[in-house]
């Protein structure tokens, strides 16, 4: 079952970021939902013309993609964040995370006991450093450019040399 209910994202809900790492990791359910959107996502990102490949130039897409859907942190009315754009946002943050967690080396964690488990999840990275990538995208999706996706990859990726 993917975790889609907490999505019902009011601006408190998503201006909560709350800072959680408790637990468990690749045998919880969480964590499963994480994947399983970051594929499904991945799928429906190129179906519609962007590139998700697990690159991390695939994460300028994602930026394009918010440019596109979510001008100044608000959903086209027709576009693609329109509707379940919980679930769309969990599911682009999966990917973002997923992609890093790939080029970069690590594991995701999750507490399936925690409420707010679809914004606390994150990533140990095989550096150590502890990451948020659905918060991340929450952020992005409602500042727009300011905190893109792209810059938060190659941040990363520079740190992790």
């Amino acid at each position: 079952m993917i975790r889609r209910k907490f999505f019902g994202l009011s601006a408190a809900t998503v201006s909560l970021l709350a800072v959680g790492r408790s637990a468990f990791a690749m045998g919880s359910s969480i964590v499963s939902d994480v994947l399983a959107s970051a594929e499904w996502i991945a799928k429906a990102l190129s179906s519609s013309g962007y590139q998700a490949d697990f690159t991390l130039t695939s994460l300028g897409e994602i930026d394009r993609f918010f440019d596109e859907h979510a001008p100044g942190g608000v959903a086209r009315p027709d576009g693609l964040l329109s509707e379940d754009v919980g679930s769309r946002i969990f599911a682009i943050g999966s990917y973002v995370g997923e992609t890093i967690r790939r080029q970069l080396g690590g594991e995701w964690i999750g507490d399936d006991k925690d409420p707010q488990a679809e914004i606390n999840v994150s990533i140990k990275l095989a550096d150590g450093s502890i990451i948020w990538p659905i918060q991340r995208a929450m952020k992005r999706f409602r500042n727009g450019p300011d905190d893109s996706i792209a810059a938060y990859g190659a941040a990363l990726s520079r740190l992790s040399q």
